[in-house]
């Protein structure tokens, strides 16, 4: 995921890749940009978690650029505090900062003075680092439907293909009543919708005062929101669910009946290989449980194909867990070994062999989501405007408006008048 930029000498364009913390710390990196008066830059907030998406911040740079030849392009995030001296090594390169330094108040104030040149490269050990996310409050993302609250970041987890923990540190949590504000704050200024998102959500209060679980968070602002319509949750590791959580998951209409999980395989063996800390059967019967509960909620996961080791056994049984999961939206990575990792020394699958298991699963992906969508065609029902003529239902399901829309950010109700093979079409109730 990538934003775009606009060519301009006095403006500060943000290109941000990967996930939905990155394009919340995004929005906080403008604040502190606008704030400190900087201008005619690119501020490139960089993903790590594939070979591919290194790839890719470097060819927006390259592009950056080409598209603004007098800016100044200062490049952060996971891959810069992973690998900071690759990126400053880039000629188009003016400055490579860390994720902790990207997010502190003055992290772009030495821009503006030219007597008092900023550092090339500033990054620190984040794995040093005990301090929470920032308290900053913002009224949105730029041109984006949803609002995004960052509860925590960082990692305790190492599991054996992951590289994110050395780009966000241990897991460090937000404290309660600065989340609350926040969500405040975005409902009071319109928005209908709020994303609670972290590197490990499900981790939040591990290391605050009296260790309270994301149940108790999720279930805090339900009760000191009242009014806000809708409220959704980022990747959740399926092991740490706690029971408050699965209780309000079930039973509160507020939560968005979408989750997305953190499956990785449906192979034991791979699981643990991977150092993941559930089972194939674990997942299959959370999946089964809250379904039964709920039966309108839609699930996604994430899934590796290609993992070191892994068989044409071992891929079928993550082929055949999809069904039995009854898994709705799959997010499908091909394996890429990233330096440093344990799953980096691991033998490798065929390149060839992890392409065409990725394709398969992307098939079953297909399938899997038309039958959802299936479910609506013929229904009405509230769905949330992302762009002009494209919406979103409360599972997650994406509708094309046929016909005039509302502005983004409204619930809107609509009849669903048909499917494509990766969405609805639908109309203005």
């Amino acid at each position: 995921m990538t934003d775009a930029a606009a060519p301009s000498d006095e403006t500060v364009d943000i290109l941000t890749h990967g996930c939905r913390l990155n394009a919340y710390e995004s929005e906080v990196m403008r604040d502190h940009a606008r704030a400190a008066g900087l201008r005619n830059a690119v501020i490139v907030n960089t993903c790590a978690v594939t070979g591919e998406a290194i790839r890719q911040a470097r060819q927006s740079i390259r592009r950056a650029r080409r598209e603004r030849p007098d800016a100044s392009i200062i490049v952060t995030g996971c891959a810069a505090q992973i690998d900071p001296t690759s990126f400053s090594d880039m000629p188009e390169v003016s400055q490579v900062i860390g994720n902790a330094e990207k997010l502190q108040v003055g992290a772009f104030n030495t821009q503006t003075t030219g007597d008092d040149a900023p550092k090339r490269v500033q990054v620190s050990d984040i794995m040093s680092s005990r301090s929470p996310p920032p308290r900053h409050l913002v009224d949105g993302l730029d041109g984006r439907a949803r609002a995004f609250v960052q509860v925590q970041t960082g990692c305790n987890h190492r599991c054996t293909f992951c590289v994110i923990p050395f780009g966000r540190g241990n897991s460090r949590s937000t404290d309660l009543d600065t989340i609350i504000d926040q969500v405040r704050r975005l409902h009071e200024r319109g928005h209908v919708e709020v994303v609670l998102t972290g590197v490990d959500l499900t981790s939040w209060g591990d290391d605050l005062p009296g260790a309270p679980t994301l149940g108790n968070l999720v279930d805090s602002i339900l009760r000191q929101a009242p009014d806000l319509r809708q409220l959704r949750l980022s990747s959740l590791d399926a092991i740490e669910i706690d029971d408050r959580l699965f209780d309000l998951l079930v039973n509160e209409p507020r939560i968005a009946p979408h989750l997305h999980l953190s499956f990785q395989s449906g192979d034991d063996m791979v699981l643990k290989r991977m150092k993941r800390r559930h089972s194939r059967q674990d997942a299959i019967d959370l999946c089964q449980r809250i379904r039964t509960a709920r039966p309108e909620i839609a699930f996604g996961a994430d899934l590796i194909a290609g993992f070191p080791t892994e068989t044409e056994e071992m891929f079928q049984n993550t082929l055949d867990s999809v069904d039995a999961c009854e898994l709705d939206y799959l997010h499908v990575f091909p394996f890429s070994p990233r330096p440093g990792t344990p799953a980096s020394r691991m033998p490798q699958v065929d390149t060839l062999v992890i392409r065409e298991r990725a394709a398969r699963l992307r098939e079953k992906g297909r399938i899997r989501l038309a039958l959802r969508l299936d479910r609506h065609v013929g229904s009405t029902a509230l769905a949330l405007i992302e762009s002009r003529g494209r919406a979103r239902l409360p599972d997650f399901a994406p509708v094309l408006i046929d016909g005039p829309a509302p502005n983004p950010g409204q619930l809107v109700r609509l009849h669903m008048t048909g499917r494509t093979d990766n969405e609805l079409t639908g109309r203005v109730a």
